[in-house]
């Protein structure tokens, strides 16, 4: 077998490389300031990147996950209701959803987008449902005009779980800013990344941003006054200081993602594997460049044989997940969701990949490149 050099799945130290003077200098602007909680920067940062996604407010947070938690808070979820979501996707979707003494209640994804199946959304809907957290998944947005119509005719609150999507657009419209609320993580190996966590909370809504800052930082305006009940969930400095350099670039290496899924399209097109689908009502910014096979564990042998980094996002949906279980539902209740835990494969993705790399996975793939 031909054996080529390590391609990694992801090259987090690039995005260092390229901006090492301009990181440095951030970085020793918050040793100067001393603002190591909040502060200046991660205001700067929430004014940035509420233009940058078309919203009039931002709220940094501490992670995805918490962005996703003090989102579903602020719109009212508690106790007792039920949130619309999917079982294809990080679990930390259906975390934040418990985390609100709320149930999840499943809807199968689309076989072509892997986000929710609009179809499917209306018999799940109950008395108790009080809002559908959609996910924007591998950087594609869902379908959102029919999931805000359903949600407009059953008075439901839309979240959009954008943590792989930071740019990406549906209609013309960037995501995270078309539902209620739309909520960003910045964990290192997102397209927006942070060197350690954080996440984002978007929304043109005034009063769920007031409450999303009260709750962050234990529900407090005045020190050791809180008038709620509120969470450590406030964003670092450092974090915002480096946020802000990447984001100027944040475009650049996007069209950079979409040039090199282009090419992978391209090259991939005789090759035993079905690339992924781009839905021409938006702008898929390919967190993830995720293709489908039957033979996904023995194409994965391969190409790690071969040096070349891939990963399965996810290998099992949330309703099987130990963790997760719910007597509610049992293996085949998602036949897509289910299937696609079989037979995706994420092949190296980051806009410092050189397209020669690419060729050589593309060829690996089976592909005559």
């Amino acid at each position: 077998m031909r054996h080529w050099g390590l391609i990694p799945l992801i090259d987090i130290g690039a995005q260092y490389r390229e901006l090492k003077n301009d990181l440095d200098a951030a970085v020793a602007r918050v040793w100067q300031a001393n603002q190591f909680i909040l502060g200046s920067e991660v205001a700067a940062f929430e004014e940035e990147f509420a233009a940058y996604c078309q919203a009039a407010f931002a709220v940094g947070v501490n992670s995805g996950t918490s962005a996703l938690h003090l989102a579903l808070l602020a719109v009212g979820v508690g106790r007792g209701d039920e949130v619309i979501t999917v079982p294809f996707t990080f679990y930390a979707t259906v975390a934040a959803i418990e985390y609100c003494g709320a149930t999840p209640v499943y809807v199968d994804v689309d076989p072509r987008t892997f986000n929710i199946d609009v179809s499917q959304i209306e018999a799940k809907i109950t008395s108790r449902t009080r809002a559908i957290l959609l996910v924007h998944l591998y950087g594609q947005a869902a379908n959102l005009d029919p999931i805000l119509a359903i949600a407009k005719k059953y008075s439901l609150k839309v979240i959009e779980d954008a943590a792989q999507a930071h740019g990406a657009e549906y209609k013309g419209r960037r995501v995270g800013a078309i539902g209620d609320i739309g909520c960003f993580s910045f964990y290192p190996t997102k397209n927006l990344s942070a060197a350690g966590e954080g996440g984002m909370a978007v929304t043109d809504n005034p009063d769920y941003a007031y409450r999303m800052r009260m709750l962050r930082d234990w529900g407090q305006e005045q020190k050791y006054r809180p008038t709620m009940k509120g969470f450590n969930y406030r964003l670092e400095g450092m974090q915002g200081a480096i946020l802000r350099v990447k984001l100027r670039r944040l475009e650049a290496w996007t069209e950079k993602r979409r040039e090199l899924a282009a090419l992978y399209d391209q090259l991939l097109a005789g090759a035993p594997v079905t690339a992924p689908y781009a839905s021409p009502d938006g702008r898929h910014v390919y967190h993830l460049y995720t293709i489908q096979t039957p033979e996904r564990d023995r194409l994965q042998q391969t190409l790690q044989a071969a040096g070349i980094g891939t990963a399965v996002h996810y290998p099992v949906p949330i309703h099987l997940l130990p963790a997760y279980a719910d007597p509610r539902y049992q293996a085949g209740d998602f036949p897509v969701a289910e299937r696609c835990c079989q037979t995706v494969l994420s092949l190296p993705m980051y806009p410092h990949l050189e397209e020669s790399q690419v060729k050589q996975v593309c060829e690996a793939c089976g592909a005559g490149c």
